[in-house]
């Protein structure tokens, strides 16, 4: 596109969406130098608006960033006050005592909190301090410099005709331009996809791993309501079908979220997982629980978990990988948010010192050695083995082994076990359809469960129908050629948002792509046995806008 002129911006630093990590980078950089000019870029409608709510927060994060944030007003209001561990079977659970677990499993001292308000929050103290930050403002590309860096990035582009070219109602958009850009654009980025494999920031790592997190919020019942309470399970209605698990979180208001995790490396392609979250609510515990309330919002996205060998190279030149772009997600605490502020902060702080020293567009080296080195370092270190004990050898042996080297890694500083490997990406993993029984789902009862289409209507999620489909096949037979016949097309149940079809029309078998129903999972990215799909970013405010909740 290098007839398209544009008109460019100069900033110190330009950074990539305004989650937990890109926020904080934000805010550290303005506390170092507030003369330094750093813009936020979100493609979200507003800040939070692609961030569903519902979350334990270990504050260690903001205790870094913001040692004041509870006279700040954070909207940090509900201290956990109690820890739940069930395993599951169809009929029935049993508790899991707390005792045996290590202390990094205690959730004593965190937060139930919405991420969206909290990102909320933390964007005002951003402009408080001078940050510039811009919703509805879509990263489409990178701009590279003369010598290969990372100079920039273009962002507002609009108006493009159906079939991604530029008509004649098409805004260009404009090239912003930073000493560095941080990439913290969530999971599987477009931008962090493209620098990871233009610099080879994932050669001699394993490879990443992933899960499909979907949650619901729902009301309840006041009386059964119980603030502060943490819940996870195990088990049913899983079992060996595929690693996984639930969460229920007691916020205030009568408000619990309700989300379940599937891992994707599964190997049957009949597997669908939003029907397995669907199942798991007519549990006798949960059923019981959700009786007499509503569900007021959905919403998925993808989580990585491939954990400390996983974590790709964190910088490149002219830029740094922050937050869960990178994968610093706590697998058996299902947490990344507390890491994500903490990269956000360390980014910050070299590329201040880079700027002061009068260098720009280089690799922020202090940046990854402060992330390998530090508390992020020693968080994901201590359960590296879990998810690879859990999908080599099931949920049994992986609670105990699992917990063995937790204990070992933190009582000692070491693990008998090494470093294990993760092998096949979760795409790899997908194995032929003949291979499998297809799995009976029980159809939604409207009350406790519901078809996907529903509930994407929950999550509020809209798209331009005449934009181009932001979801790019690089070869439009491959589904039916190819998904079809050997993986009986998996992508219409590994979508939580039912964007992808298999139709008849004339007699024959057509793949449609919804992309309006879109919540920005990326699971299709990730999961296609065939890697045809590619998510990109489509216009900004374009995707779901989460209720402020």
């Amino acid at each position: 596109m290098a007839e398209i002129e544009r008109e460019a911006m100069e900033y110190d630093v330009v950074i990539v969406g305004a989650g937990p990590a890109g926020l904080s980078a934000a805010i550290r950089l303005k506390q170092l130098d507030a003369d330094l000019q750093v813009v936020v870029l979100e493609k979200g409608s507003e800040v939070g608006a692609h961030i569903l709510s519902g979350a334990v927060l270990d504050p260690c994060g903001l205790d870094a960033l913001i040692p004041d944030w509870k006279e700040k007003g954070a909207p940090l209001n509900v201290p956990v006050k109690d820890d739940n561990f069930y395993m599951l079977g169809e009929a029935g659970d049993v508790r899991i005592p707390n005792f045996p677990m290590p202390p990094l499993m205690n959730n004593h001292g965190n937060y139930i909190v919405s991420m969206g308000n909290v990102c909320r929050w933390m964007a005002e103290q951003a402009e408080e301090l001078g940050v510039e930050i811009f919703p509805g403002m879509a990263c489409s590309e990178l701009v590279y410099g003369d010598n290969g860096e990372v100079k920039g990035v273009v962002a507002g582009v609009f108006g493009l005709e159906e079939d991604g070219s530029y008509g004649p109602n098409t805004e260009p958009g404009m090239e912003l331009h930073g000493k560095y850009v941080f990439l913290s654009e969530g999971v599987r980025g477009s931008l962090s996809k493209e620098v990871i494999a233009k610099y080879g920031l994932s050669d001699g790592k394993e490879p990443q791993k992933y899960g499909v997190g979907m949650k619901e919020i729902w009301e309840i019942d006041p009386a059964k309501h119980k603030e502060g309470s943490v819940t996870h399970t195990m088990g049913w209605p899983l079992n060996s079908n595929a690693g996984g698990g639930s969460f229920i979180y007691h916020l205030d208001n009568n408000q619990v979220y309700v989300g379940f995790v599937v891992h994707l490396n599964y190997k049957n392609p009949h597997l669908y997982p939003y029907m397995e979250f669907q199942r798991f609510k007519h549990h006798p515990m949960v059923a019981e629980l959700l009786k007499g309330g509503k569900r007021v919002a959905y919403g998925a996205r993808a989580i990585t978990e491939g954990g400390y060998q996983s974590m790709p190279k964190l910088t490149f030149p002219g830029g740094a990988l922050l937050g869960c772009s990178a994968g610093m997600v706590n697998v058996p605490r299902i947490k990344g948010n507390h890491n994500a502020m903490l990269s956000g902060k360390a980014a910050a702080e070299a590329a201040y010192e880079a700027i002061k020293a009068g260098r720009q567009s280089d690799e922020l080296t202090d940046y990854e050695a402060d992330v390998r080195d530090g508390p992020i370092g020693k968080d994901l270190k201590k359960v590296r083995n879990v998810k690879p004990m859990w999908s080599k050898w099931g949920l049994t042996a992986s609670l105990a082994l699992g917990g063995l080297d937790m204990w070992t890694n933190t009582l000692l500083g070491f693990s008998f076990f090494g470093t294990l490997g993760h092998g096949k990406n979760d795409a790899e993993a997908t194995e032929p359809a003949e291979k499998h029984k297809p799995i009976d789902y029980p159809k939604p009862d409207g009350v406790l469960s519901f078809d996907r289409l529903t509930n994407v209507s929950f999550a509020a999620t809209n798209h331009e129908e005449s934009q181009p489909c932001h979801l790019r096949l690089g070869n439009k037979d491959t589904p039916i050629a190819v998904n079809l016949p050997k993986y009986d097309e998996p992508a219409q149940r590994y979508c939580p948002a039912g964007v992808y079809e298999v139709v008849e029309k004339d007699g024959k078998p057509e793949f449609v792509v919804n992309f309006q129903n879109c919540v920005h999972c990326k699971t299709c990215d990730i999961k296609d046995p065939s890697q045809n799909i590619t998510w990109t970013t489509p216009q900004g405010g374009d995707g779901p806008n989460y209720p402020n909740m």
